[in-house]
């Protein structure tokens, strides 16, 4: 799973275009694509960017194998001298992107192509598919995270996933986003994770008693000792057969360094304020209470407003699925088409839905910051040649309603260019940091963003503006367009 030809995982039609553009060769010039998604998942305020990572990976790898050709061969479509080609076919272009790990917000490129059009045709499908994935579970991760208001969430979602790329990427995005651990010993050992987890029921049933599989758990693993306490009765068994393991412990001298019980069936609320006190009374209240039990973040959320007694969280098919939200939604559109004199001319795709029209050209974007707060007032998208100083204020306006104008007065905003350049020329020029770095640059992230965004209900967006030179340049297309 870590190291894979990829180059066939793609749509049919983006190798007959290919093909297209290989026998018309005056049509294969330079173009620029934006992959982009429209909407934020599961109605929240911002998304969290992940999979760049295996983008790169997918790049640097990309060729057609001798058995690769040989099938499109037996396909009957492609003719012998668009085979050859292929052969010798190598990503020649320029990719920038949105780093893993960054608060990002529709319509704003999250991975721009530059390349032949072959070439960028052909990556589509992939991008799609990495992008979209892994920036919708880094998303969940991120809001279930949110609502349990700086308690460990652990991901172990794996057994529900669609399948094992699906379950370890999923989990390596889930960490992204904010989870302390996976159950997933793969993503562990492929991506440097914490990996982390208890025992199944099973193990209580195959002892005579409880307390046997509790006392003989506990004598292995006498420093990461949660405990499984609902396979019979949780608070007339469970909990007093885990106070008693617990005395043992402590009455032999042994450390009691990570501890603590597990629930995963009933009301949680309930039960983990009656096993608080429980533990409280018998002189254990630094024990840990997890949970598990087809978690989400609205009912962390309920639950934390219940004044559960939950200070660590298993989270399982709700995150890895995305289960209320299971698409990210990402597209890529064609943006610019370079002329003759080199220079990019703008493209535009129309729709009778408002929000299906692209934004066109060559573009980059600009995080602006309150300086005050240190928050997120706005993001800017304008075209790559502009330039703007903190030093002179700065007028925004929605280019939905273009009537609705902010003023950003000089010194009180700074700005941050979002997107860096990961291939250039072909060649990889960008270095992914580990995981767990990233995670930590996410925390960082979602510091930026107002408690108001955050939110699980009916969040406050983030505007996503346009420059004046790239509203202008949109407005002149669709004139045109609409007068053909």
């Amino acid at each position: 799973m870590d190291r894979q030809n990829l180059t066939l995982m793609t749509d049919l039609y983006e190798l007959t275009m290919m093909q297209g553009y290989f026998k018309n060769k005056a049509q294969n010039t330079t173009v620029i694509f934006d992959a982009f998604y429209r909407n934020n998942p599961c109605g929240g305020g911002y998304a969290i960017s992940a999979g760049l990572e295996q983008v790169i990976q997918y790049i640097k790898e990309l060729r057609f194998e001798a058995e690769d050709i040989e099938y499109l061969g037996s396909l009957g479509i492609f003719q012998q001298d668009f085979l050859e080609y292929l052969r010798d076919f190598r990503f020649s272009g320029d990719i920038y992107a949105i780093p893993e790990g960054s608060v990002m917000f529709p319509r704003e490129p999250v991975i721009k192509v530059v390349a032949p059009i072959m070439e960028a045709q052909l990556v589509e499908t992939a991008i799609l598919n990495i992008i979209n994935h892994q920036s919708l579970i880094a998303t969940k991760a991120a809001r279930v995270c949110y609502a349990a208001k700086g308690d460990g969430i652990m991901e172990f979602g794996l057994r529900r996933a669609q399948g094992p790329d699906a379950g370890t990427y999923g989990a390596r995005a889930a960490m992204i986003g904010g989870c302390i651990g996976t159950s997933n010993v793969l993503c562990g050992q492929l991506f440097d994770v914490p990996v982390k987890g208890t025992h199944a029921h099973s193990w209580i049933m195959s002892f005579p008693d409880e307390y046997t599989a509790f006392k003989t758990y506990a004598d292995m693993y006498p420093n990461a000792c949660i405990l499984l306490v609902d396979t019979y009765d949780t608070l007339k068994s469970g909990v007093p057969n885990a106070i008693r393991v617990f005395t043992e412990m402590r009455e032999a001298g042994i450390p009691l360094t990570f501890y603590g019980i597990r629930l995963d069936s009933g009301d949680l609320a309930y039960l983990s304020k009656k096993a608080r006190k429980m533990l409280d009374e018998a002189g254990f209240p630094d024990a840990v209470i997890s949970a598990s039990n087809d978690l989400d973040e609205y009912l962390i959320d309920s639950l934390k407003a219940q004044g559960a007694q939950i200070t660590s969280w298993g989270v399982g098919t709700n995150l890895i699925t995305s289960k209320d939200n299971p698409s990210f939604g990402g597209v890529y559109k064609l943006a610019a088409i370079q002329g003759p004199d080199g220079k990019f001319i703008p493209k535009i795709k129309l729709s009778e839905n408002t929000e299906k029209v692209t934004n066109p050209g060559d573009k980059k974007i600009y995080r602006i910051y309150e300086k005050e707060s240190g928050k997120i007032k706005a993001d800017l998208i304008c075209l790559a040649d502009e330039v703007y100083d903190e030093n002179e204020d700065m007028l925004l306006f929605d280019p939905s309603e273009p009537w609705k104008k902010t003023k950003l007065k000089a010194g009180t905003y700074t700005l941050r260019p979002l997107m860096v350049q990961v291939f250039k020329g072909g060649e990889c020029c960008y270095t992914s940091p580990k995981v767990m770095d990233i995670r930590a640059y996410c925390q960082q992230e979602m510091a930026t963003l107002w408690e108001e965004t955050k939110r699980l209900v009916n969040p406050q967006k983030v505007y996503v503006d346009l420059s004046a030179k790239l509203y202008d340049i949109k407005i002149e297309l669709l004139q045109r367009m609409g007068d053909n």
